[in-house]
């Protein structure tokens, strides 16, 4: 019995890390290479990151992995979560532990971020959903957690009006959405691609009829399970899933 105890949460943690390599594959979609990994936010803790307690910023996913380590946590899987500034805080709305740190970026500007619509990843008991951003602010929705970054790639099911299925503009990019079942899939881009592309995949594909951009070359993956931790750049928002550490 104490032997069956002690092996309990192991056992536990093996399985959840072989249904995690099951959750993410590769996927090739018009000669580009994709990433792409599902979760359940009804059954996994999918939680959004910028700075631990004492205010200093994550900055990549190693601190964060060590932070979690010390909470008895075990990051599974994460991806870079939105637009940052220089000093890598939010460019738009960030809610963590449902307290808005920042409030909703709606006026005009200039770079991807502001090619409206733009929109907002959330998780709010133990659902996921990716809105344009008016809509979010519109239905005053109060989310566990919230990340926004922009363009939105689909929204209810059509693209981005302003994507060009003839761009020329070719990049590593990264983002988020939510398919039929209400599971948060990821995809992370192998190869250059353009927006309109990009976001056919997501909805013809992948199945998600709302999906938001979250960046171009600074897109990062961590998926320690697979022996990927990704560390070329500074990030700001993270996006990560989270698992009990066995005792």
């Amino acid at each position: 019995m104490w032997l069956f105890a002690f092996l309990s949460p192991l056992v536990v943690s093996l399985e959840r890390a072989e249904a995690d390599e099951q959750n993410c594959r590769d996927q090739t979609e018009n000669g580009v290479a994709y990433r792409v990994c599902r979760f359940d936010p009804a059954t996994r803790t999918i939680r959004i990151f910028n700075r631990n307690a004492d205010g200093d910023v994550y900055g990549g996913f190693d601190a964060l992995r060590s932070q979690l380590w010390q909470q008895r946590l075990i990051l599974t899987f994460a991806v870079n979560g939105g637009m940052y500034h220089s000093d890598l805080s939010p460019v738009g709305l960030f809610v963590e532990y449902g307290s808005m740190r920042k409030p909703a970026e709606t006026a005009d500007g200039w770079g991807n971020f502001y090619l409206k619509p733009n929109g907002v990843f959330f998780i709010k008991d133990g659902h996921a959903g990716v809105l344009e951003t008016g809509q979010f602010e519109a239905q005053k929705i109060e989310a566990d957690f919230a990340t926004q970054s922009g363009p939105m790639l689909v929204i209810d099911g059509v693209l981005h009006p302003k994507f060009l299925p003839t761009s020329d503009s070719l990049k590593i990019r990264n983002g988020v959405g939510i398919d039929a079942s209400g599971q948060v899939v990821f995809a992370l881009s192998k190869d250059p691609v353009r927006f309109y592309d990009m976001a056919t995949f997501f909805r013809d594909r992948l199945g998600a009829a709302n999906a938001l951009y979250l960046d171009g070359t600074i897109s990062s993956l961590a998926e320690p399970m697979a022996g990927r931790i990704d560390r070329a750049y500074p990030l700001g928002p993270i996006i990560a899933v989270v698992d009990q550490r066995p005792n």
